[in-house]
């Protein structure tokens, strides 16, 4: 967690220790959920002000005089995503007295809402903000996925054909949704075998919880495929305050792109 000066931190009601202790928390709620993160490659955080992500390429271009000409650079810009909660300044108060159950139940909404937004952005795509994500992306048909959990395993093993025949390279990963998720859990293959075991030895990588997706993909993780880019990473700022509770949210400012879009299977 960063703590930059346009955060404001210093304005709000809160100790140095509660301040530390607020940002554990969301760490650790964030962790959980930031599924699509073990799945892409990460650059940064390069920063509050970084605004835009480089990609290699210009526009059209325009005429001067005497045969000059001009190339505008293309770039992707950073959006900002903020999240809001509220805390109540008498459980805070009880956390300086070292209470081990304060309430976060707001933080704990507010990482889960932070955390589906980016994960969704990766997969499904932002068209408001410019994010193609890996679903979109993608040339592959979509596996059809069927009703029979138990038949996800051969599904992945079909996708990790379609990328080796397309030339993309493992180990491989797969991105569940929260249903999914569940299933792939607790469940086994016609087999017999927990089926998070089977799909781990398909992939030779990891299944991933990653709530807030449309689609279950299975994708390439040899690196270079998927950028997602920071530049404020996840950080907890300040936005008010009155007699009962603090007003605080969640912020980053990331872009996302895909440079090789063969590299991803979804399942429908």
């Amino acid at each position: 967690m960063s703590d930059s000066n346009h955060l404001l931190r210093a304005l709000a009601p809160i100790t140095p220790d509660m301040w530390a202790q607020i940002d554990d928390e969301a760490k650790t709620r964030l962790e959980t959920s930031l599924g699509a993160r073990h799945l892409v490659d990460v650059t940064g955080p390069l920063g509050w002000k970084h605004s835009a992500t480089t990609i290699g390429r210009v526009g059209a271009a325009v005429a001067g005089a005497d045969g000059l000409i001009a190339l505008p650079r293309t770039v992707l810009p950073l959006a900002e995503m903020r999240a809001a909660f509220t805390l109540s300044r008498a459980e805070l108060l009880s956390g300086t007295r070292g209470a081990a159950d304060v309430d976060y139940g707001t933080l704990d909404k507010a990482a889960r809402l932070i955390a589906e937004a980016e994960n969704s952005a990766v997969f499904d795509g932002w068209e408001a903000l410019g994010i193609t994500g890996i679903i979109q992306a993608t040339p592959h048909d979509p596996i059809p996925e069927g009703d029979d959990p138990t038949r996800l395993a051969s599904r992945v093993a079909a996708a990790v054909a379609t990328l080796k025949t397309s030339g993309i390279g493992g180990p491989y990963g797969l991105a569940l949704s929260y249903d999914s998720w569940g299933n792939a859990l607790g469940g086994n293959d016609v087999g017999g075998t927990p089926l998070i075991t089977h799909l781990q030895r398909i992939l030779d990588g990891p299944v991933q919880w990653t709530p807030g997706i449309g689609s279950n993909v299975v994708l390439s993780l040899r690196g270079g495929d998927f950028i997602l880019e920071t530049g404020e990473d996840l950080s907890v700022g300040y936005s008010a305050h009155d007699a009962e509770k603090v007003e605080l949210y969640l912020e980053e400012t990331f872009s996302f792109r895909v440079a090789t879009p063969e590299a991803a299977v979804a399942l429908s």
